[in-house]
Order: C-alpha cells, then sequence, then structure tokens
C-alpha cells in the first residue's frame, strides 16, 4: 500500500460532520429520554424486578426514531415490524436450539435476513433477536407472549411518542419527500425537476453503490435538485433584478375602475398590472385571470363571464410575491418554473413599486447572458 492510499485510508476513520445543529442535539437527547422512560416502565411491568431493563435495544431505537428521524432504518414500518419480527425469530432459535452462543448467531442471521426481505430493516431488531436468546430465564419463561408484551408494545409506545415528538418540533416523520404542489394540477414533472435525473437515474445510482445506503431516493432527488440550485445561484450571483427588469411600469389604483384596467392591459399588450397605492407602494396585482373570476364561483359546462364588479381593488390579489432590485434573479427562478409566477413586481425598501419582472425577462437573460 502507498502512503497516499494509506493516509486516504486513514483518513476515513475520520468522523464525518453532522449536518445536524444544536437544536438536533437537544431534540434528539430530549425525545430519546423521554422514549427510554416509557419503555423502561414497561420493562419492568413485563419482567419485573429481577431485569427490568432486558430490552436494551430500545435506547438504539431511540437514537434513530429521535435523533435521525429522516433515516429509512427509523420509519414506523422499520421499527414495529423489525423489532417484532427479531423477537420471534430469537424466540423461536431459544426453543429449538437452546439458549447458547451459536443460537444467538442464527436469530440475528435469520432476523437480518427476513428484516431485509420484508423492507423493514432496524439494526436495534440484531440486538432484540440476541436479547430473546440470552436474556435469561425472565424472558424465556414468556415464550412468544414476549413478541407481544413488552416487545411489539415498547415499539408501538416509542413510535407514538416520535410521532407526537417529532412533528411538534417541526420535523416531518413519518419521513418523506417534502410535498411539491404543481400549480397545473397535472402529472408533469416541474419545470425544474425535467432537465434533472429522472427517478429510473436516482435507482440506477443507488443501485450502483452495492450496498445498502441509509437514504431514501425522495431525499435523494431533493438533495440533487437543491445541489442544482445552489450551484446555479451561484453563477447567476451577479444578475439583479435591475439589470432586467421593466422600468417604465404600467400600474393602477386600488379604486380605479377596473374598465380603465382593461384597457390598460390591452394598450400595453400586457397580462397583469401592479396595483399601487397614491404613494406608489404596492397592495396588489391585476391580471387577465381575475377579470373572468372576480369572486363568482365557475359554473359547470359554462364558459366564464367577466366580473361584475367596478373597482380594481374588488378584483385584485392581494398577496402578491414581490422582489427587490438588488435581488439576484436566481432567487426568482423556482418561483417563475416550479411556482407557477408569471409576473413578479420589484419594490424598493418602502415597498414601492420601481419595476416588473416576467418570465419573458428571465428567459431573454438566460438566453443573452452567460454566468460569469
Amino acid at each position: 500500500m502507498t502512503n497516499a492510499r494509506l493516509q486516504h485510508w486513514l483518513r476515513s476513520f475520520y468522523p464525518a460532520p453532522l449536518t445536524g445543529g444544536p437544536r438536533d442535539l437537544w431534540l434528539g437527547s430530549l425525545g430519546a429520554g423521554l422514549g427510554l422512560l416509557i419503555t423502561e416502565w414497561i420493562s419492568h411491568q413485563a419482567l419485573g424486578s429481577a431485569n427490568p431493563w432486558f430490552i436494551a435495544p430500545m435506547g438504539a431505537s431511540a437514537v434513530l426514531l429521535f435523533a435521525v428521524p429522516a433515516s429509512p432504518l427509523a420509519q414506523p414500518w422499520s421499527i414495529v415490524g423489525g423489532n417484532v419480527i427479531a423477537a420471534a425469530v430469537g424466540i423461536t432459535c431459544v426453543q429449538l436450539l437452546g439458549s447458547n452462543g451459536p443460537a444467538a448467531a442464527l436469530a440475528a442471521a435469520v432476523a437480518i435476513a427476513l428484516m431485509f426481505a420484508l423492507r423493514c430493516l432496524h439494526p436495534p431488531g440484531g440486538a432484540v433477536a440476541l436479547t430473546a436468546v440470552l436474556g435469561g430465564p425472565a424472558i424465556h419463561d414468556l415464550g412468544y407472549a414476549f413478541v407481544l408484551w413488552p416487545v411489539a408494545v415498547d415499539s408501538v409506545l416509542m413510535l407514538l411518542l416520535a410521532l407526537a415528538f417529532n412533528n411538534m418540533a417541526g420535523r416531518r416523520y413519518p419521513h418523506h419527500g417534502a410535498p411539491r404542489p404543481h400549480p397545473h394540477d397535472t402529472r408533469d414533472r416541474l419545470p425544474t425537476q425535467r432537465a434533472g435525473p429522472t427517478r429510473e437515474d436516482l435507482d440506477a445510482a443507488i443501485a450502483s453503490f452495492g450496498e445498502v445506503l441509509d437514504i431514501d431516493r425522495d431525499d435523494l432527488e431533493d438533495l440533487v435538485m437543491r445541489t442544482q440550485l445552489a450551484t446555479r445561484q451561484r453563477q447567476w450571483q451577479a444578475v439583479r433584478c435591475s439589470d432586467i427588469m421593466s422600468s417604465d411600469v404600467i400600474s393602477v389604483g386600488p379604486t380605479d375602475s377596473v374598465d380603465e384596467a382593461w384597457q390598460l392591459l390591452a394598450h400595453h399588450k400586457v397580462k397583469a398590472l401592479p396595483v399601487a397605492d397614491p404613494e406608489g407602494k404596492l397592495v396588489g396585482i391585476v391580471s387577465l385571470h381575475d377579470f373572468f373570476i372576480g369572486q363568482s364561483a365557475p359554473v359547470p359546462n359554462q364558459l366564464p363571464r367577466m366580473s361584475t364588479a367596478r373597482r380594481v381593488e374588488d378584483i385584485m390579489t392581494r398577496r402578491v410575491r414581490s422582489a427587490r432590485p438588488e435581488q439576484p434573479i436566481a432567487e426568482l427562478v423556482q418561483g417563475f418554473s416550479d411556482g407557477g409566477l408569471h409576473h413578479m413586481p420589484v419594490v424598493n425598501t418602502n415597498d414601492q413599486v420601481v419595476g416588473m419582472v416576467t418570465q419573458s425577462d428571465l428567459v431573454a437573460a438566460l438566453f443573452m447572458r452567460s454566468p460569469g
């Protein structure tokens, strides 16, 4: 082994940095402590004072459920299915082969194989199988009742606590890919996803490692997309909204008539107008869609009709996403592509309208300019 390869191999023993911060440290510690407090009480009720901590593997389950709840190994079916299957395998082995080392090794091996096959791989399950074989008379006397009480009960109660604790702490648990609503409510992938890897590509990439990775496809896809977005934002950091926006903005006031707003849209061949108060501050936006939908519900099988409202404030959209002149255009792309936006007013520090950025402006900028 060369010196370079030896140094590289030795560096692999250095602990990798954890992405979690102080908040994850305290949440994980507090949640694990509460979970183990409950399982200790249940274990004591099931086995008496002789061995109240028989189910020490629950400590490992607590680490997964509260410290790394996003792990595929920490999901509900993993903890309940993995622990229950391992306990059943362990009891079967001790009844057939007795309480000895070979029986414990066989129990762990079979439990892992079944957890793989049933998609409930849970590392503490291996320790549950060993506990069932080597845990002593208090466990052996229970027989298969050990699987239900206390293993299944412990697992379910710790899972319920993890569900409540993680969701109150603002974590998604059970963990799943973050929902990304489609503005057009179709099955098409979002625009930012179409040029990226497909699900088949992601599955192939995971499979190419030839080993189990502690990440699922949805998280990998989200990670890839965020990385690509961060790269583009860095490359386009120098291009600001003020470089591409329209500065001669045609706007209307909230008390202007709907007819006047419609005439401005037609005359200037635009599809939206910012709505500004007398001081020029942004208070809304009115688009072609607003003229037809208004406050009346659409009737099935009937074409939409013009709104009967007479003032702009009666039809305008009041919640408006806006940008700043100094803001990099890379920060707007996702809103225009995935968010379904077509126009974004640009306001200064006093919320006064100073420009408008449209999808056309972004397309032209991306085509005409090269990053860097």
